[in-house]
């Protein structure tokens, strides 16, 4: 060990006794020097090793020492090992020892000498240890003869002779030293070292096993940089800046790391010297370039310069303006600054506070707001600041957030405060990626709009390098959290080294070439050094960033995109041409498309990093489809086929979706696999049919088909689903149906792409892409590895989806006719990834999420299907590459052309040439099955009409019937009828001309269905269906069910089939009799469980009343068959067998309620009790006899399904051939036999009718009998009704009934409102409008209009008991008779607490808090402090009626945050409360309520004039709506923002059943006004009851499963009970917890989203399942998620509809 021994002394001349403040001059000797009147003393070289470190390294006391006292005092500096001198370079006399390393050293000086009290002296003392410390004698001697040292210019000079040494050395000994005081020392390995003309890294791993543990640090890494950093002058630009010039540091902003104490702010008290620096701190680095730097101590805030660090943990943009004032008055009163000539390094550190909270104020917190506030904050900078270089440091990676959650670590601290990023589902994932990318986007629009670089002296930097980092793992694997805070975004103190590299080697990289990922290693930081060339800070300016961001914010420009056309054959044929062999360019006249978001446009259009925007789909610039323009400016199919036809027609312009007019035949859906194109070409089929402008029969036709991205990008997720074969299927499905049924096409089926090459977007760290979006939309091509099996997996996928495409066309299968022929353009098989000059992928030719086309792309990809198009088969394009320009072909006179097979002369490998008309056999067919199967025999003799038309239903013969028709679900749609086994999403097909009840496919020698056994009565029968399609296909007729439909879908069904048997000209409405059957029920059933009160028995009936009451009122000579509901139990035996390949995922999604129970259990009970009980009600409806009103309409139940067996094979399992491939729906079997069975049951007498199906008997077709040739009703079979002639007694009173046995309070006063008991409840009150006083509720006439009935508003009326008046009150009398608070009779003096008011808007809401709170604390019939109180909240209606008037006073932000008030004031001023916060109904319905009266004429329009006075369609009734929906969404965004979940006695929960509907319809489609009051606006006292019925059962359905509309039905029994298992009102948190009580082992319960959670006419139940596990609806939520995202530029953007179908293309 060495140690420096100094000992203090005059001279080594006698100089005793000589003051300080007077010292004697004397000329410096080689052993001594004079500066400051301090001199040194180095003792011998031998006396160094004989001194060791002494526990002390001074003897000063405390307190300052007067002269006498200093002089005698010795100081012992001993330094570590590490640090002492000594030889870099061994081998010879000449080797130079080199200083100690300026930062380590003087750093270490400061701090020993910390106890001495030095004061002013210090920095010379410094200065001079450090000159006498030289081991070498040319840069001690040099030093010792400069004037005007300081410890800078000693340091800089020191540094300069070194170089110039070592270069002496190399020419000598060929040997170099690295540049000055290295430390800690290393041998060079190789012996040499070159001067650093490049950029220096800085650090080795190989000393860092000699640190001690406190000292690896940046500091500790430091290699030194070459003279050339070090600037002689002080520079007047920023520009040109070194970082030896700079003299100031400052940091505002977000803290980014956490200390072990955490600081929200600048801290106190540490008692550390303000100059010792923290290992690894940004300072640290520049201390060694300028060891006079000044700013903040991260290790010390209490002293002069801490003011200079004003950033603060989870600081919000908000809050930098003011931390931008403090910092400049901080730079201005610092006495060690000079504010006007120093250099100042400002850092702004951008954190996530704000993302964090967009979910709870979108408008607040949007990314432009947030932009706004960062701009405030450095304009401040920028008009106050002189000389200052501003880093502005991007936000971190969201992904880390998301890492936290994916492992399992997230804590309760990161889950509270960044919730809505976090939420661990993948809509929530891409919500924050989106949201973190529109933030990044306004940050980098800010810098780069050039506003910050106006000055010479000051600039604005932005530094991404925290825009990617993973967590590290430890060597076991694990993630390594030492890096983070507890609340997973955060750095601990570990991770200063880090993010201060990461910052400093931004600095040094030019703008445009910035790192962007901060790596996270074991390993210390690698530091760089400027270099000779470039030894300035980078700005914009001497980056030449400018140029290129022009010229990447101008890459997609339309001036890339537009061609010539140079072709001189553009004429068309001389005549049509018959043969599609035979077509040129101008012969075609229409142009259409099928595809996915390629073909859609999406963001074809959009502006470079412009991300949101991906969603728009321009569809006039998409490639094969696109017309915008013309071909000068934009380059696609459509442009280039212009050139030959002007007439063309078919294309896309403009944007939109593509049910928007403007995309015409562009029929691509965004997201779309393979399976969904079967729906696009339906579509397009239909629209070339019934366009005026196209010629369906004669016009050629151009359709250019493009698919399969989709597919391969979620192939990993289900890889039988995405089989090629799968693939191939959905491509000749589309491809036979454009062959059979439309003329004169040529078909381009582009081959799928070659995807592979795209991952090089996504690993190319120098191209800048939203790398989190692509993994999110292509996981499955971008999450494998290189060269991994799954990467492989991948390419052969890719390649036999190519190798099937071609296998299918090359059948020739499409190439029987001579006007039709589908052609493969395999251009982008074998594509390439474009490159740039610099040799990497070439972003300019794809949208801003890397992924879709640019304009540019599009161009190009028009271009090469071109090309492709006018080459020959065997000789087209497979690789087109799009680096090069790509001309446009054209036809030439040998071959004038669109190329085919046959004018190739080519044949397919796979094809003999010899065109059959039948498919290979290497193509799947359908074999039809034989006639013997599913046709029938009539044995009838009589089939002859009545002679003249009966009058009278029961006169009916089966020949008199010439009009059928059906309403239903997906069984009498005929789903899978046809489907060949184990063929599952042949499902979602609807074979509707199979369909037992209405199809009409074929003969009954063939197919058996009742139609066809009417039509051996009657040919010329009319109404059925025929085919394949959906309730829209003309084919379809008067079959109008809708798979997936209920009960209450079948009023919509009927005025649908009404109206077409109306309007149609083939029925004489009045005089043709009509035979209609009504099927339904098994959805209705199978949803039972999910809500047993909604799916009773009691309303099945109802809803099927309505739909029959539609039919008897309007419907004349009508034979109605009510076809029993079918018994579904039996089915459970087809799901229970293993040994069938039932698909049994799907059964328990279809329909759980039937499948779920266990065999004997009492669930399966109460399903066998409920389907049994529908049968029972449509019998008890029936036989009311109130369709047998009127001699020519009768409803007839036919039971015949009443009692079904599953047939059984010898082998004792069931027979799956009676049944569709997903062992739900029925086969063609199945049908056959339900033919037959309905046609005997229509000829049996009512009372005598056959309830059993054995599907398995021979049953024979009965004739009518000579004695009884009628259709058999009750009259003609002398059958007399079981019930009542039905006339309805109307209800003495809108009561309701309730018994409920868990109805006491808890032994103890809950402490937690998650614990509260209805029975604990004791205080009721409400806030609100006339809705809540109860407006009218009683009214009637219009002078009692204004009277409020408070005794019956639904929230707070406790007239008289529950069983005459149904009030929210009168339920809670139920379980606590004692309850206080409700309003009484008329008028205002017996409110109570009922503080609502008439006409009362949400800016009342404040006040009415206030008031409330007073009567409670006013009162003595409550314990304010210990009552639990109930509070009902319901305000809205008002403020929308008066939107149009003033906008802003009523907007949707106005709108929370007054009721934010309200809730605040009472969250701070009310012990023990529960709040519900009713959700704001859709105001749109009431403008369906019509009345022929004064007050809905006059008051209706007048109390709500801006939803009911605007026209139809009208932009102001557009407006309106989406306001009301904005007021629904900020109210969900203030409730479940959590702020009223912070405290164990208040909560506030949303209740949504007002949310949907708030209109009642009758029985012929019309509003039920009994639920209004005489101003059809208001709401009637049954319009209280229903409210209050739904307010107390939504407290009792947990939070996300609470019902969200009203149910309009009279029952006194449908409030809910609380149950054992959940006898608490729900909140947020007891919503997913059980009970604490134990002693009852209650049995648990499973909560299922009811069905009918969005009550939609055609809510399609099991479809949505089926599609689901087809793959052709993914990532709805994600859907939502974006469209909410999104929606800020969608006001921005009006013209621009937004789609992004979840994680697809």
């Amino acid at each position: 060990m060495t140690s420096l021994y100094i000992r203090k002394c005059w001279s080594h001349v006698d100089l005793d006794h000589q003051s300080l403040d007077e010292p004697e001059e004397e000329e410096p000797g080689p052993q001594s020097f004079t500066a400051n009147a301090i001199a040194y003393f180095i003792p011998p070289k031998q006396q160094l090793t004989d001194i060791q470190p002494g526990p002390q390294v001074c003897t000063f006391q405390q307190e300052p020492l007067d002269s006498d006292e200093f002089q005698d005092t010795c100081l012992m500096f001993p330094l570590p090992n590490a640090r002492a001198p000594g030889p870099i370079v061994e081998g010879g006399d000449n080797a130079i020892h080199l200083a100690e390393a300026v930062s380590g050293s003087i750093a270490d000086l400061r701090r020993l000498a910390e106890p001495c009290k030095f004061g002013n002296v210090l920095e010379d003392m410094l200065q001079d240890f450090f000159v006498i410390g030289s081991n070498h004698d040319v840069i001690f001697r040099k030093l010792l003869v400069e004037e005007k040292l300081d410890l800078r210019k000693t340091i800089a000079t020191a540094q300069s002779l070194e170089w110039d040494l070592n270069s002496q050395l190399l020419d000598s000994e060929a040997q170099v030293l690295p540049t000055a005081f290295l430390w800690p020392q290393r041998r060079l390995q190789d012996g040499f070292a070159e001067k650093p003309a490049e950029r220096t890294h800085i650090g080795e791993k190989e000393n860092d096993t000699n640190l001690p543990g406190d000292r690896k640090s940046v500091v500790g890494l430091w290699v030194g940089c070459s003279e050339d950093t070090f600037s002689s002058s002080p520079s007047d630009s920023v520009h040109t800046l070194r970082p030896s010039e700079i003299k100031v540091i400052a940091m505002m902003g977000d803290s980014l790391t956490v200390e072990s104490t955490q600081h929200n702010g600048p801290s106190t008290s540490t008692g550390k010297d303000p100059n010792t620096w923290m290992q690894g701190s940004l300072p640290d680095i520049l201390k060694t370039f300028n060891p006079d730097l000044i700013g903040y101590s991260s290790s010390n805030r209490n002293h002069d310069n801490a003011s200079l660090d004003q950033s603060v943990l989870r600081v919000k943009a908000e809050g930098l303006p003011g931390q931008a004032q403090k910092l400049v008055t901080s730079l201005k009163n610092n006495m060690h600054i000079n504010f006007q000539k120093d250099w100042k390094l400002i850092t702004v550190y951008v954190g996530i506070a704000d993302m964090c909270a967009y979910c709870t104020n979108e408008e607040y917190y949007s990314p432009e707001k947030v932009a706004f506030r960062i701009k405030e904050a450095l304009d401040i900078l920028h008009r106050e600041v002189p000389r200052a270089f501003v880093n502005l440091v991007e936000m971190q990676n969201i992904d880390n957030l998301h890492q936290f959650y994916d492992r399992g670590l997230s804590t309760p601290e990161l889950r509270g405060w960044c919730d809505c990023l976090v939420k661990r589902h993948d809509s929530a994932k891409l919500s924050a990626h989106i949201i973190s990318w529109d933030f990044r986007n306004v940050l980098q629009e800010l810098v780069y709009s050039g506003i910050y670089d106006k000055r010479d002296d000051f600039t604005v930097v932005l530094q991404p390098f925290l825009r990617n980092m993973e967590i590290p793992l430890t060597a076991d694997g694990k993630p390594d959290l030492s890096y983070f805070s507890q609340d997973g975004f955060h750095f601990s103190d570990r991770s200063r080294a880090l993010l201060a590299s990461g910052l400093w080697n931004n600095m040094l990289e030019p703008s445009g070439e910035k790192n962007e990922v901060l790596e996270c290693s074991a390993t210390n930081p690698r530091l760089h050094c400027p270099t000779q060339k470039r030894p300035f800070l980078f700005t914009y300016r001497n980056s030449d960033y400018a140029k290129s961001l022009d010229a990447e914010m101008g890459m997609a420009s339309q001036q890339d995109s537009g061609s010539e056309v140079i072709c001189m054959e553009r004429d068309p044929s001389n005549a049509v041409p018959v043969s599609v062999h035979q077509l040129r360019p101008a012969d075609i006249k229409v142009i259409a498309a099928l595809g996915d978001s390629l073909t859609a446009g999406n963001g074809a259009g959009s502006k470079p990093n412009d991300i949101l925007d991906i969603i728009t789909q321009y569809r006039g610039l998409a490639w094969s489809i696109g017309g915008n323009e013309n071909i000068t400016t934009v380059t696609t199919l459509t442009n280039i086929l212009r050139e030959f036809n002007p007439s063309l027609v078919g294309y896309s312009t403009g944007i939109g979706r593509q049910d928007t007019p403007q995309s015409f035949l562009n029929q691509a859906v965004a997201g779309a696999e393979a399976p969904e194109l079967m729906i696009q070409v339906r579509k397009l089929v239909k629209l070339l049919k019934n366009d005026s402008r196209i010629n369906f029969q004669e016009d050629w036709k151009m359709i250019t088909l493009f698919i399969g991205a989709n597919d391969l990008c979620k192939f990993c997720e289900d890889p039988n689903k995405y089989s090629p074969d799968n693939f191939m299927n959905s491509i000749q499905e589309v491809l036979d149906i454009l062959h059979s049924e439309v003329p004169r096409v040529f078909v381009n089926l582009v081959t799928v792409l070659n995807i592979i090459p795209l991952r090089e977007l996504f690993t190319e760290p120098r191209v800048k892409c939203p790398r989190f979006l692509l993994k999110l939309l292509c996981e499955c091509v971008i999450n494998p590895l290189d060269n991994s099996p799954q990467l492989e997996e991948l390419q052969v996928l890719n390649r036999k989806y190519q190798e099937r495409t071609h296998l299918l066309v090359g059948s020739g299968r499409y190439d029987t006719r001579e006007d039709f022929t589908v052609v493969i353009q395999p251009f982008v098989e074998d594509i390439e990834i474009p490159r740039t000059k610099d040799g990497l992928p070439d972003k300019s030719y794809f949208a801003p999420d890397c992924f879709h086309f640019s304009v540019k792309g599009h161009s190009q990809v028009a271009r090469g299907l071109w090309k492709n198009l006018l080459e020959p088969l065997g000789g087209k394009t497979f690789n087109q590459t799009f680096d090069d320009p790509i001309n446009i072909s054209c036809p030439s006179k040998d071959q004038p052309y669109l190329r085919t097979y046959k004018n190739s002369n080519f044949t397919y490998p796979n094809n003999s040439g010899q065109l059959t008309s039948v498919a290979p056999g290497s193509i799947e067919t359908t074999t039809v099955p034989s006639h013997k199967v599913f046709g029938s025999e009539l044995l009838c003799k009589d089939r002859a009409p009545s002679d003249v038309i009966p009058n009278s239903v029961h006169s009916l013969r089966p020949a008199d019937v010439k009009v059928i028709g059906a309403v239903g679900d997906s069984l009498t749609a005929g789903n899978g009828i046809g489907s060949k086994p184990n063929d599952v999403l042949d499902v979602l097909t609807q074979y509707r001309g199979l369909s037992f009840s209405i199809g009409g496919d074929e003969s009954l020698r063939s197919t058996t269905t009742l139609p066809n056994i009417f039509r051996q009565f009657n040919p010329s029968l009319t109404g059925f269906s025929t085919g394949k399609g959906n309730s829209e296909n003309p084919n379809t007729f008067l079959n109008q069910a809708v798979p997936g439909a209920l009960a209450r879908d079948l009023p919509g069904q009927v005025r649908r089939l009404v109206d077409i048997m109306k309007n149609n000209s083939k029925i004489d409405f009045q005089n043709d009799w009509k035979m209609i059957n009504l099927f339904i029920g098994g959805n209705d059933v199978c949803n039972y469980c999910t809500d047993s009160a909604y799916y009773s028995a009691i309303n099945f009936a109802k809803q099927i009343e309505e739909a029959l009451d539609i039919l008897h009122k309007v419907v004349p000579r009508a034979f109605v068959n009510l076809i029993e509901v079918l018994q579904l139990i039996p089915l459970r035996r087809l799901h229970q067998d293993t040994q069938l390949s039932c698909p049994r995922a799907l059964v328990r999604m279809l329909c759980y309620c039937v499948v779920k129970p266990k065999e004997n259990s009492s669930e399966l009970q109460i399903m066998t009790e409920a389907n049994t009980a529908y049968q029972r009600s449509t019998q008890q409806l029936v036989e009311s006899g109130r369709y047998d009103t009127r001699k020519d309409f009768t409803v007839v139940l036919q039971p015949f399904l009443r009692r079904i067996e599953i047939p059984i094979l010898e082998n004792g399992h069931p027979d799956a051939s009676f049944f569709a491939p997903d062992c739900f729906h029925l086969s063609r079997k199945f049908h056959t036999q339900m033919s037959r069975a309905l046609w005997n049951n229509i000829l049996q007498p009512v009372g005598e009718k056959s309830d059993f199906q054995d599907v398995t008997a021979n049953i024979s077709l009965s004739c009518p009998s000579q004695a009884q040739p009628f259709l058999r009703t009750f009259k003609n079979s002398n059958y007399t009704y079981q019930g009542l002639d039905p006339t309805t007694k109307p209800p003495e009173n809108w009561g309701s009934d309730l018994s409920c046995s868990e109805n006491l309070p808890s032994k103890t006063v809950p402490t937690s409102v998650h614990r509260l008991r209805p029975a604990d409840i004791k205080v009721v009150a409400a806030m609100g409008d006339s809705l809540t006083v109860a407006f009218g509720a009683r009214a009637k006439n219009l002078f009692e209009l204004r009277i409020q009935y408070q005794g019956v508003a639904w929230s707070i009326g406790g007239d008289k008991l529950l069983e005459i008046v149904t009030t929210f009150p009168n339920v809670l009398k139920k379980f606590n008779p004692n309850i206080y608070g409700f309003a009484t009779g008329t008028g205002k003096w017996k409110s109570r607490f009922n503080v609502a008011v008439a006409g009362a808007k949400a800016n009342d809401m404040p006040k009415q808090a206030h008031t409330l709170i007073q009567l409670m604390k006013n009162s003595s019939e409550i314990n304010f402090e210990q009552d639990w109180k109930v509070i009902t909240l319901l305000i809205g209606a008002n403020d929308l009626c008066e939107y149009c008037m003033n906008k802003e006073t009523y907007s949707a932000n106005n709108y929370m945050n007054h009721i934010q008030e309200a809730l605040d004031i009472l969250h701070k001023q009310i012990p023990r409360v529960f709040i519900n916060v009713m959700q704001i109904p859709e105001l749109n319905g009431l403008r369906r309520i019509k009345k022929n009266s004064i007050g809905c004429a006059l008051l209706q329009k007048t109390m709500c004039a801006c939803f009911l006075n605007p026209r139809e369609n009208s932009p102001e009734l557009h407006e309106i709506m989406r306001v009301n929906r904005d007021y629904q969404t900020k109210l969900n965004t203030l409730i479940y923002s959590g702020k009223y979940d912070t405290s164990e006695d208040f909560t506030v929960v949303l209740q949504p059943y007002f949310s949907n509907t708030i209109v009642s319809l009758n029985s012929i489609g019309q509003p039920d006004l009994s639920f209004f009051s005489v101003d059809c606006f208001h709401l009637s006292e049954r319009g209280h009851a229903e409210m209050a019925i739904g307010l107390w059962n939504n407290m009792l359905e947990p939070i996300g499963y609470k019902q969200n509309y009203n149910n309009f039905t009279h029952d006194r029994t449908k409030l809910k009970c609380p149950s054992s298992e959940a006898p608490y009102v729900f909140t947020r948190r007891n919503s997913a917890v059980q009970p604490e009580d134990t002693s009852r082992n209650p049995t648990p319960t499973t909560v299922t989203t009811t069905a009918h959670a969005v009550p939609v006419a055609e809510q399609k139940v099991w479809a949505a399942v089926l599609i689901t596990i087809a793959g052709m609806i993914v990532g709805a939520a994600l859907v939502l998620a974006i469209a909410k995202l999104t929606s800020r530029k969608y006001r921005k953007q009006h013209e621009k509809p937004l789609e992004l179908n979840g994680s697809k293309l």
